[in-house]
């Protein structure tokens, strides 16, 4: 029996599907700029959970929004001089790529802010008619005094709560946590037509909209990140149970840890991140899923240039058990069930991923030891990959050192001062480079400290900086 533990109730409970498929909702990215490490903990955290239960046996409808429409976006878009839709579809577009590369898999429905105006409106318009929600001007808020449960989610009452995130004080307002429903326009903005006038939805309606419609009145998970708890997932069971008369809305809440950078949360918001783009330029995609499920999905972890090179190495030893010759091995078995049934074991209980992924490092190490005695391995092999796959894992061959000519990397020597007689190797001139980029780096030359690494980034050699030195490294494809 899986067991969650569950944000609402504060505990583990049994997890009981409603149906025979898991309806599954997760919050996702307001794209206006380009999505960090933050976001690939969360979505390689709940693209892990759906794997689990979808190997569990059961079938998982999973959706994932796009707050394709926010102040944020608009501002950008006005930088820019570009449409607010086209900034928003060319940051989707790069997150898809993102995930892709983490290997995350995609979502069977991602629907749009933008897109769902029509069921967005009907929701509000059921709010008003039911007391729960009034206009004021072109403005349309939800009256949290209304609603005699608001606060269980995050387990505070109205007169402890403070206004958190994305909350707007304003003097029409009947209570200063009422939110906004309906945004009235704003001169240059982008709008649509309602029964309150022009405007557009706030930022928490959406969500209550396209579970709705896409997965009924209650769901079985909802996800997102702590720091969504509240305001976010509070309003989105206030204005969704008020509308339907229907609890709960959400069965399991379940919310993943933040990252950190530093002492800093990573977001967006803050200007302290690391993208994930650049972050796959230097390590692979199964050492960032290896590094992050290696803490429980509760806990936040800290980016750290060590940790992810000591997780290269990790994946390095699973590799090497995942490609072990078949052929070598006699008929002595190594049974794998054990392994197997521990891996569950750990996953069962509130998706133990640290345990499970201790698991798998202890079933490499048998095969491996096992391939080297000539044992038949074969069973393990398999259940190596089985359990692999339900973390994500794609345990790739290590990519071929890309072919570098000694003249290119000699001109590049030239270019930065170095002595040409000294560049006699690949290897003595990459470290010769990286040198010197180190001692520009103590003479605060950044600009062209950055270009040798840009330069030996475009030949397929990786930088990375530890808080003892630099080492480099050929990118992984």
């Amino acid at each position: 029996m899986i067991k969650i533990y569950n944000t609402l109730s504060g505990q583990k409970e049994n997890f009981v599907p409603t149906g025979d498929r898991i309806k599954m909702y997760v919050c996702g990215v307001t794209p206006y700029a380009s999505s960090h490490l933050g976001h690939a903990m969360s979505y390689i955290v709940f693209d892990t959970i759906r794997r689990y239960l979808e190997f569990r046996g059961h079938e998982v409808h999973y959706v994932q929004n796009f707050t394709d429409i926010d102040d944020k976006i608009i501002t950008r878009a006005n930088a820019r001089n570009i449409p607010s839709q086209e900034l928003a579809e060319g940051f989707i577009a790069q997150y898809l790529t993102d995930m892709s590369a983490l290997n995350v898999k995609r979502a069977d429905l991602y629907p749009r802010a933008t897109e769902e105006i029509p069921k967005i409106i009907e929701v509000i318009e059921g709010l008003i008619q039911k007391g729960h929600a009034y206009q004021m001007g072109g403005d349309v808020y939800f009256r949290v005094t209304n609603d005699p449960d608001y606060g269980k989610l995050s387990h505070r009452n109205l007169d402890d709560m403070v206004a958190g995130a994305r909350i707007e004080v304003s003097e029409a307002k009947e209570h200063p946590l009422d939110f906004a429903l309906w945004k009235a326009a704003k001169p240059g903005e982008p709008h649509w037509q309602s029964p309150w006038g022009p405007g557009r939805p706030g930022w928490h309606i959406e969500c209550s909209a396209m579970s709705l419609k896409y997965l009924g009145e209650t769901i079985d998970i909802h996800g997102g990140g702590q720091d969504l708890i509240f305001p976010h997932h509070e309003n989105e069971i206030a204005q969704s149970e008020s509308f339907t008369s229907v609890t709960p809305f959400v069965r399991y809440w379940l919310h993943n840890g933040l990252m950190q950078l530093g002492e800093d949360k990573m977001s967006k918001s803050s200007g302290r991140l690391i993208t994930i783009s650049e972050t796959l330029e230097r390590y692979s995609a199964d050492a960032i899923r290896l590094w992050v499920l290696s803490s429980h999905y509760h806990s936040p972890i800290t980016y750290s240039d060590e940790i992810l090179a000591s997780m290269e190495k990790g994946v390095e030893r699973l590799i090497r058990a995942a490609h072990v010759d078949l052929e070598t091995s006699t008929t002595t078995l190594i049974e794998p069930a054990s392994y197997r049934e521990q891996f569950i074991e750990a996953m069962d209980d509130d998706f133990g991923t640290p345990q499970a992924v201790a698991v798998l490092f202890d079933l490499a190490h048998e095969i491996n030891r096992g391939h080297d005695e000539k044992l038949d391995v074969r069973k393990a092999y398999h259940t190596l990959w089985e359990l692999a796959e339900v973390l994500g894992l794609a345990l790739t061959t290590e990519p071929k050192i890309p072919e570098i000519s000694s003249q290119t990397l000699i001109e590049l020597a030239i270019k930065y001062g170095l002595d040409s007689n000294e560049t006699t190797g690949v290897d003595r001139t990459i470290n010769l480079l990286t040198k010197k980029r180190a001692e520009l780096r103590q003479e605060k030359n950044w600009r062209l400290a950055d270009q040798i690494r840009n330069d030996l980034n475009n030949l397929g050699i990786t930088l990375e900086d530890t808080s003892q030195e630099t080492v480099w490294r050929y990118r992984k494809p």
